[in-house]
């Protein structure tokens, strides 16, 4: 079966990702299902649907396009290589790929647990309003290198609450625990953020 074309996801000026337009068609599973029997324009409509979104949540997560689009290219694959073997109703195929981006982001998380808040890159000199340009990005890369700080666990359930705006029971079934694992996650990752950012409240603000 060809593999079809992974579809790169547009952005915002300020280079996070867009978010996708609602497709209307049949429902995922019966997608999946024509995509296993060789339907081209299911699979370029489950692009449609899920290259966005998994793409957001990995740059979110990641901060990095390139190994955004990575994520979403390999989780997509995982996709259309377990389609012949779905299982309609054990699972719904955005929550799948939601654990699958998850579970890869946290693995290219796990290996920059070296990387240090000097080595993150500061805006150039001579821009307009230059001083509140960096003022947000001394913000920004302070919260970054806080959550990345975090367990990767932590750091991904803070995301996908805060970020992605999913409630808590959504959060439960993509990571594969239960509701009251995913309020101590938040709840560990809130302090861990307030430790880090100890000091600093006035200037970046942290999680209440």
């Amino acid at each position: 079966m060809e593999m079809p074309p992974n579809a790169r996801p547009e952005s915002r000026a300020d280079g996070s990702p867009a978010a996708p337009a609602p497709i209307d068609g049949p429902d995922d599973d019966a997608l999946l299902r024509l995509y296993a029997r060789g339907d081209a324009a299911a699979a370029r409509m489950l692009c449609a649907r899920f290259t966005p979104m998994v793409h957001g949540l990995a740059f979110r997560l990641l901060n990095d396009r390139a190994e955004a689009e990575d994520v979403t290219q390999e989780a997509m694959l995982r996709l259309w290589k377990i389609a012949p073997r779905w299982r309609s109703g054990e699972a719904r195929v955005g929550t799948w790929l939601y654990r699958v981006a998850c579970n890869l982001c946290t693995d290219r998380l796990r290996r920059r647990r070296s990387v240090g808040l000097d080595e993150i890159a500061e805006p150039a000199d001579g821009r307009p309003a230059v001083e509140v340009a960096l003022q947000t990005a001394q913000r920004l890369a302070a919260l970054e290198h806080a959550l990345a700080g975090l367990p990767e666990r932590q750091h991904v359930a803070l995301v996908l609450r805060h970020v992605e705006g999913r409630s808590n029971p959504e959060i439960a079934e993509i990571l594969g625990i239960s509701v009251e694992a995913v309020e101590s996650l938040l709840s560990r990752g809130k302090r861990g953020l307030k430790q880090r950012l100890a000091g600093r409240r006035d200037e970046l603000g942290v999680l209440e």
